[in-house]
């Protein structure tokens, strides 16, 4: 989230996902869903896997006309590998249109037309010279970062307990899944490239996630714009909705007219990998 004031004109599904309630866990705020059982089972309650975001966190002020907190943005400073630079000028043909006047006497074709995202970012990110910014990098120099221990928090989810009552008897066909995920576990994965941590320093918003063989199951979602009618609002609630269904990363298959604008709304609205 830029410096811009905050304004709520658009509107996108908000609140806690139903039977479940937004918890945050460890020193990093790790976020993840409680589902209370009944009363009467004297169970305490499980605690799943969340890829929703603020979204389903009723205490969190959804304003995606300022996009969501810059969750990383601190630690990807703190590392002192980054520099500033200005964006460079969006085109008209970024956006599909032939000229610069098109996007205002044409723009409003047949997917609507679409305001660039107010809070867009003047300067962007990127390696300082001779440096290299992926985790893969820190992983193979033997550094454990703030995104290993947050993947390391989300892949456990009560893994301790569990192997205290279950007996490994399967065939493991190869894989290596430890019965406590730790920080180091993650950065050997990383560091062997047997995991991806994929999570660009220009979406600090973006929560840290490991797709990888020893790691949970991930999902991907496809979203695209409508051939009818769309607006931003709209495209952005697709990608909420699918997080909110549990998909770990989306694919915005979007085309046509103001698709630069189209998806730098939603990549400044989502907590989870944008393709």
């Amino acid at each position: 989230m830029g410096d811009a004031p905050a304004r709520t004109e658009l509107k996108v599904t908000t609140g806690a996902i139903r039977g479940s309630r937004k918890i945050h866990v460890g020193n990093l705020g790790v976020a993840m869903r409680a589902v209370d059982l009944e009363p009467s089972s004297g169970e305490p309650p499980v605690v799943l896997y969340d890829t929703s975001g603020p979204y389903s966190d009723p205490a969190a002020r959804i304003d995606i006309m300022a996009g969501l907190p810059e969750l990383r943005r601190e630690w990807i400073r703190a590392r002192g590998d980054v520099e500033e630079v200005s964006a460079r000028e969006v085109r008209p043909e970024d956006n599909g249109l032939r000229q610069a006047a098109q996007s205002i006497s044409e723009a409003d074709g047949r997917n609507g037309r679409v305001q660039p995202f107010p809070n867009v970012r003047k300067r962007v990110l990127r390696a300082k010279p001779g440096s290299n910014v992926t985790q893969m990098h820190y992983a193979r120099r033997g550094i454990v970062t703030p995104e290993m221990e947050y993947v390391a928090c989300r892949e456990n989810l009560g893994r301790e307990n569990l192997a205290r009552e279950l007996k490994r008897d399967g065939e493991d066909f190869g894989a290596a899944i430890p019965d406590f995920v730790t920080p180091e576990f993650v950065r050997d994965e990383v560091a062997r490239g047997r995991a991806i941590i994929p999570n660009n320093i220009n979406h600090p918003e973006s929560e840290p996630m490991a797709i990888g063989r020893n790691f949970l199951v991930k999902i991907n979602a496809n979203i695209g714009n409508s051939a009818v009618a769309s607006d931003v609002a709209s495209e952005v609630d697709k990608m909420v909705w699918a997080i909110r269904w549990g998909a770990d990363t989306v694919m915005d298959l979007s085309t046509g007219r103001n698709i630069h604008d189209t998806r730098e709304w939603i990549i400044r609205n989502s907590p989870v990998p944008i393709g």
